[in-house]
Order: C-alpha cells, then sequence, then structure tokens
C-alpha cells in the first residue's frame, strides 16, 4: 500500500531521523511510538502529504486514499453534530442532491412522451443505482452508529457543534474519519479525549478495520489491544517488529542482549588477532603473516549494539504531615452550570491512605468534582477538610497556568520557599531539566515538557493528599510508568481522574463512576469495574446495534454486493501476500548479514544455500502473484 524509502528530515541542522525505510501493507495496524520529540508526529505528517521530507521517497498505491487525526483542527462552526459528520459522504450527499431535483422535475413536468422526460427517467436509474452501490441507504445509520460509539447522546445529534468543547468537536473529526473508509487511517493521540467506555469501543472499531492504520498513542494498553506492529523511533533510527507494544520491548531487550553478547564475543577475537600481530610484527619471517591478519582486521563488520535512550524522571511525592482518619467529606452536594445538573446530591467520604479513581464520559462531571473537592468552585451542600489535611492539585490544564516568558528556573525559584529554593534544580533534574536547558523559557516547550515542569511545581508546596486530573497528558510511555510508579509509593490519599486503564491499573482499590449527575461506588481495581459495566452495559449496547441494522437487498444490489465481496477477497488476499513478502525480505537480510559477519560458520551448515535460494525462489513467485492481485484489483 505505502512504501518509504531512506527517508530523512532535519530541523534546525539536525536530523530528526535519518535514511529510514518501512512498508505498510493491508491489514497492519502499526503502533509508532518513542519519546516526546522523537518525531511521531512529524512522520504521520510525512505519510499524510502535510510536509515534505528532505531526501527519500514515500510510493502510494494508485487510488489509496489516506485519513489522518490531526492534533490541531480547524472547524466549521454552524452545522449540527449529524451535519458535521455527513460531510464524509460528500459523493453521496452530491448524489442525493442530484435525485431530488430530477424527483422535483417529474413532479412538476406532464410532458411523459418527450425525450428530455425519457432522459431524466434513465438519469434517476443510473444516479439511484450509484447511491445504492455506495450505501446511500445506509450510511446515515452507521454515521449514528459510530457518533454513539464515539460517546454521543443521540439528543445531542441536532445541537451545533459550537456548543461543544475542543474534546467533543475532536470526536466529530474521528467519526468522520471512520466513517470515509480510507485505506490508510493515520491517528494522532486518539483517545486524548475519550473516555474508558469510547477507547473500548474505538479498539474494537479498529481491530476489525479493512485498512492499514497507524496510531500514535501513549495508552499503552490502547496499542496492545489494537496493533500488530510496532515501529520505534528513537535517536534518529527506527526499530520494526510485528508486534504489538509490550511484546515488542521484550523483543527489543533480547536483541540488545543478544548483540552484547556477539560483541563481546568480536571484541575477544579482534584482541586476539591484535596480540599475534604484535607477536608477529617482531619477528621478520612472520612480517607478511602480521600484515595478513592486519587486512583480516580491517575488513570485520564491527558489531554494534542498539542505543537506548534510557533518560527518565526520578519522582518522589512525600508526605507532608500525617492528617486525620477522614481526610475529606462531602454532603449532598450539587453543581449546576446555567439549566445544565452536572452534579446531583453527591455524597462521598475519603479515608487516609485511600487510592481512588473519577471515571466516566467526558462533561459528567468528574474535572467539577475535583474542583469543589480543592476550594475552586462554588456548590451548593457542604465539602469538609478532615484535620492537618493538605491538599495538592493537578489541574487537567495545569501546563495552562504556567508563564511562557518565564525561564524554567525561574518558574521554578519563584514557586519555592526559603526551605526549598535550594532544591530547585536537583527537583529539576530529576524531571529531565538539566544544564543549559533549566534556561529555556516555558513557551517554546513541549507539551510533555510542560506537563512535566507543572509537576515539578507540585513538589514545591506540602501535601498528603493528591489530587490529579488527567496528570498523563502529553507524557510519553516512559515518564507515564515513572508516574505510576512514584503514585504507588506515595503513602498519602490520592484521587486520579483519569481514562488511561494501563495507568489506573494496580493504582486504585477503589472507582467511582460519574453518569448523570450521580456516582456509584466500586470497590475494586479498574479491572473490576470493568468487568462490572462489561456485565451491564455493554450486552445492551451491542442488542441495539443489532437492531438497528436491518437491510433489505433486492436482486441486483446482490449482484453488486458478489462484486465487493471478490473486491474485498482481493484486498485480503494482497495483504496477505504483502506480509509474507515483508518477512521474507526480513529474512533474506538476515541470511545475508549472516554471510558477511560470519561467512566460514554460515556455509559450513550444509543446508543453508538450499535454505536461503528457497527464499528467494519464494518471494520471486509472491512477487508475481502480488502483480497478478494488483491488476485484478485495477
Amino acid at each position: 500500500m505505502l512504501n518509504v524509502h531512506n527517508l530523512s528530515i532535519s530541523f534546525g541542522g539536525e536530523f530528526l531521523f535519518e535514511e529510514i525505510s518501512f512498508r505498510l501493507g493491508g491489514g497492519d495496524k502499526v503502533g509508532l511510538v518513542g519519546k516526546n520529540g522523537a518525531g511521531k508526529s512529524t512522520m504521520l505528517k510525512l505519510l499524510s502529504g502535510d510536509i515534505q521530507a528532505d531526501t527519500g521517497t514515500l510510493a502510494l498505491e494508485k487510488n489509496m486514499k489516506i485519513g489522518f487525526l490531526r492534533q490541531d483542527i480547524d472547524f466549521f462552526y454552524g452545522r449540527t453534530i449529524l451535519e458535521e459528520a455527513y460531510q464524509a459522504f460528500t459523493e453521496l450527499k452530491d448524489l442525493e442532491s442530484q435525485l431530488e431535483k430530477i424527483n422535483q422535475q417529474l413532479a412538476e413536468r406532464t410532458d411523459y412522451e418527450s425525450e428530455s422526460y425519457t432522459q431524466l427517467m434513465v438519469d434517476l436509474n443510473e444516479i439511484t443505482h450509484r447511491y445504492e452501490i455506495l450505501g446511500g441507504y445506509d450510511y446515515q445509520g452507521e454515521t449514528e452508529k459510530i457518533l454513539q460509539g464515539l460517546g454521543f447522546d443521540r439528543r445531542d445529534f441536532n445541537k451545533k457543534t459550537d456548543t461543544f468543547s475542543g474534546g467533543w468537536r475532536m470526536r466529530i473529526e474521528l467519526a468522520k474519519l471512520l466513517l470515509e473508509k480510507n485505506d490508510i487511517l493515520l491517528l494522532d493521540e486518539p483517545t486524548n479525549h475519550l473516555d474508558i467506555e469510547s477507547i473500548i469501543w474505538l479498539e474494537e472499531f479498529l481491530r476489525n478495520y479493512a485498512g492499514a492504520v497507524v496510531i500514535v498513542s501513549h495508552d499503552k494498553m490502547f496499542l496492545d489491544n489494537v496493533t500488530n506492529r510496532t515501529i520505534e523511533i528513537s535517536l534518529g533510527r527506527i526499530y520494526d517488529h510485528p508486534k504489538p507494544y509490550s511484546k515488542y520491548l521484550v523483543y527489543r531487550e533480547e536483541i540488545r542482549v543478544q548483540q552484547l553478547n556477539s560483541q563481546k564475543n568480536q571484541q575477544k577475537q579482534i584482541e586476539q588477532t591484535e596480540r599475534l600481530i604484535e607477536k608477529f610484527r617482531a619477528k621478520a619471517s612472520k612480517a607478511s603473516m602480521a600484515q595478513s591478519l592486519i587486512k583480516k582486521l580491517d575488513k570485520i563488520d564491527r558489531i554494534a549494539v542498539d542505543e537506548v535512550d534510557n533518560a527518565v524522571m526520578n519522582v518522589r511525592f512525600p508526605v507532608s504531615v500525617v492528617p486525620g482518619k477522614v481526610v475529606l467529606e462531602l454532603e449532598n452536594v450539587s453543581k449546576s452550570y446555567g439549566e445544565k445538573q452536572v452534579l446531583n446530591e453527591i455524597d462521598l467520604l475519603l479515608e487516609r491512605g485511600t487510592k481512588t479513581a473519577f471515571v466516566g464520559q467526558n462533561g459528567q462531571g468528574k474535572t467539577t468534582l475535583a474542583k469543589i473537592m480543592v476550594g475552586e468552585l462554588e456548590h451548593a451542600g457542604q465539602c469538609k477538610l478532615g484535620h492537618n489535611v493538605q491538599v495538592g492539585y493537578f489541574a487537567q490544564n495545569q501546563a495552562d497556568y504556567l508563564d511562557g516568558e518565564k525561564t524554567i528556573l525561574d518558574t521554578m525559584i519563584d514557586a519555592a520557599n526559603e526551605a526549598n529554593r535550594s532544591k530547585v534544580r536537583d527537583i529539576l533534574g530529576s524531571f529531565l531539566f538539566r544544564g543549559e536547558d533549566v534556561e529555556k523559557q516555558v513557551k517554546v516547550l513541549s507539551g510533555g515538557e510542560r506537563n512535566r515542569l507543572a509537576l515539578a511545581k507540585m513538589l514545591l508546596q506540602p501535601f498528603n493528599v493528591l489530587m490529579m486530573d488527567e496528570p498523563t497528558n502529553h507524557l510519553d510511555i516512559q515518564s507515564k510508568n515513572v508516574l505510576k510508579e512514584a503514585l504507588k509509593h506515595f503513602e498519602g490519599t490520592l484521587v486520579l481522574v483519569s481514562h488511561d486503564r494501563d495507568f489506573l491499573q494496580d493504582l486504585t482499590n477503589r472507582v467511582y463512576e460519574f453518569r448523570e449527575g450521580k456516582i456509584k461506588e466500586y470497590l475494586g481495581d479498574i479491572n473490576f469495574f470493568l468487568e462490572q459495566k462489561q456485565a451491564d452495559d455493554f450486552r445492551t449496547i451491542e442488542k441495539q446495534k443489532k437492531e438497528q441494522k436491518q437491510v433489505v437487498v433486492d436482486s441486483e444490489t446482490k449482484i453488486d454486493y458478489a462484486a465487493q465481496k471478490k473486491i474485498k477477497s482481493l484486498k485480503n488476499k494482497l495483504g496477505s501476500v504483502e506480509k509474507k513478502i515483508t518477512v521474507l525480505e526480513r529474512e533474506i537480510a538476515e541470511m545475508d548479514h549472516n554471510l558477511l559477519m560470519n561467512y566460514d560458520e554460515t556455509v559450513a551448515n550444509p543446508n543453508f544455500f538450499d535454505s536461503y535460494h528457497g527464499k528467494k525462489k519464494t518471494l520471486e513467485d509472491l512477487m508475481q502473484d502480488w502483480e497478478q492481485i494488483s491488476s485484478e484489483l485495477e
């Protein structure tokens, strides 16, 4: 579907990545991973054609369509949710317009025997036929199904998009991409604005998606559940393996251990050869042998060990003082925004040492309750803090409160007091701000760097109750793991608002679900909550989906369906052949490498060349199959 060959791009004279190559085939579900700043979003922009590479080529098969979910989107205002989602069906909407005009003319005209009237009937038949082939009688139901899967309520379908937050408008954009049925789907942080239920729905959708998908995400569980291949960008190189993220990490470590062992063995051989050279140099009779060994040494291809970027944060959250047993109590707490009742008579008791997760759809009041609990919002009802309680609060947009004109160092010094001002540089160092980095202005920092600075700034204030609203936004996977470990060892009381299941696993011991102004307690971890939700909700949702999916197909459409089925079959065959080609090319490259590195040992295997030539012959046959299937599809 897409070939990337020797792609390079640089910024400010430094290469972000250099001469990288890979191939996307049908059915590939790729997790594109790496640290913040490694070049993941840049890679998606290159693949989509938004930006051009310095060198290298991108080859796309004929008539392939690429859909790209960007981080920053320009929204069109004035449409309803449904109207905006229907923009995915430009040809269908155009055909609907044509059909409406023809039907209007047919209703008004009475010259039934004229040629122009006959032509109208012919046009009506052709356009109706095309409309049916493109799914004109199904697209509205499909749109509603996907919008509901992404968390929209049917009652909101006719509301203007202007009345929804940026996160909800991003969901509309995602819905449009899923409806377009692109051949290649590029998704940049698709789960950032989704709740847990919507993420689970999206996982299922993408697993069954017919085209190729490339996902940039810091949600490890999402990647493991969706992808079948991982491409990591690290220190200007890529590492590509056909496994989901967690299995890929194990594989990468195994490869690195093998490289280290091979490098040690090679170094021993080199040192032994060097000793012989020094020994033979001293004797005139052995001088020619010494020269021969030197030439042999020069020809050795030195084994390199993959570089690993191990720089991670070093975080600890110390408890200030020990509070009373009850740290916070809510009684009949309610909150409205205009006519919208967000929270309705909430009762909640938090005890010392508990670790609690707030979950639920966006807009159900999780952030609102967190702000009430830290005293940032007025409300009805009572909110009482316990004895000796000191609350540390990390807001969802905490990084936005930083002054962009200040330097990193000044931001910390201004927030420090006499007791901890001397520790500012040490704290910054533990959050990966070292040396001259501390003199950077906040406005030039990436989203992940701003979040790290906001976390560092928190440590300058004493607390024994920690409330965090989406603290993992913009953090890469390594940083999230470090933060999770720090929170595991936090001895105080923790409240987390998060949709990241992997982050919440083994971190909280109770879950509160927010829905329709109320909260429901689950006395267990996030896995227990998901099991309960699976039983309660998802069976009902699936039943509704099946009831909506009633399609009447006439005989003519059945023929079209058969043709479409054949095309789908061919595409599946093409994807299978492409996967086999990729595996064979990798195996042949490894055999070439073995021939170069260890010729004598490799050729000593009597079956080596039979296997080698057999693989090359199989590759030639597969390439012919690929050409034949491609021509049939065209």
